[in-house]
């Protein structure tokens, strides 16, 4: 029993204590992987994600990250290897690069901090903490950054947010190139609109937008957070890894 539970992936998902980070891990964790996710501030809901996974018969960890703080980013990494270590773990196999924010404005009423924010959060920690991971990623591994279908369809509003998640693509792909003669496969999952509290909750909450939206998918409907946690498990727990450098949208068909 002992060695199964050695063998099984370790996955790090950042931002998941709640929304589509929360989805993926739980994901995750029904597939077979124990799970380190990270929280800015709300501990309460990472414990309540923790004990969920740990239900399910994973093992689980919960480490506070700050993404706009790079300075802290060592800190973090001797966190991480400490709990790896505690699991005999020899490293990551997975890391999810999911924490961000939403923030939106039309871009005549976009502020100089509004926009630096979004790029803190969305591109300097997100290339950052990759850079500081890659010792820890085992060779074979997966890695997976959360853009938005944003980048591929408009909509007024979300001008800065979307140029943030464009960079990441980007970068992913860079990154794909960069650690292939390790074995690691780099993608991006790209949700359409979901109903979470992301953004103020507006998906989900106002029946108009989110009838609108339903209007303009394919499959007639808005997405759900388990619509986006399946399909994160789905590309990181398979057995093949001949998958990388690509964008999966997942947005049920959004505004073909």
């Amino acid at each position: 029993m002992t060695d199964q539970i050695k063998a099984r992936p370790v996955a790090l998902v950042t931002g998941g204590s709640r929304g589509l980070g929360r989805a993926m891990a739980l994901h995750l964790a029904r597939e077979g992987a124990d799970v380190v996710l990270t929280y800015q501030s709300r501990a309460d809901a990472a414990a309540e994600t923790v004990a969920e996974i740990e239900a399910l018969g994973g093992r689980a960890a919960a480490l506070p990250l700050d993404t706009r703080e790079i300075s802290g980013f060592d800190g973090f990494a001797a966190a991480l290897g400490a709990q790896l270590s505690g699991w005999g773990a020899a490293g990551l196999d997975i890391l999810v690069l999911n924490a961000g924010i939403g923030l939106n404005a039309p871009v005549a009423e976009t502020g100089e901090e509004m926009f630096d924010t979004l790029f803190a959060i969305h591109v300097k920690g997100v290339f950052f903490l990759a850079q500081r991971l890659l010792p820890v990623l085992k060779d074979g591994g997966r890695v997976l950054a959360v853009s938005t279908g944003l980048t591929r369809f408009c909509m007024p509003g979300y001008a800065a947010y979307a140029a943030a998640k464009g960079a990441v693509e980007v970068f992913a792909r860079y990154l794909a190139v960069e650690l292939g003669p390790r074995g690691i496969s780099v993608n991006v999952l790209a949700p359409g609109a979901i109903e979470t509290d992301f953004g103020g909750g507006m998906i989900r909450d106002n029946a108009q937008v989110n009838a609108h939206v339903a209007g303009v998918t394919a499959l007639g409907r808005v997405g759900l957070p388990d619509d986006i946690g399946a399909a994160a498990a789905s590309l990181l727990m398979s057995e093949g890894n001949w998958i990388t450098g690509q964008r999966i949208e997942v947005s049920g068909g959004m505004k073909l």
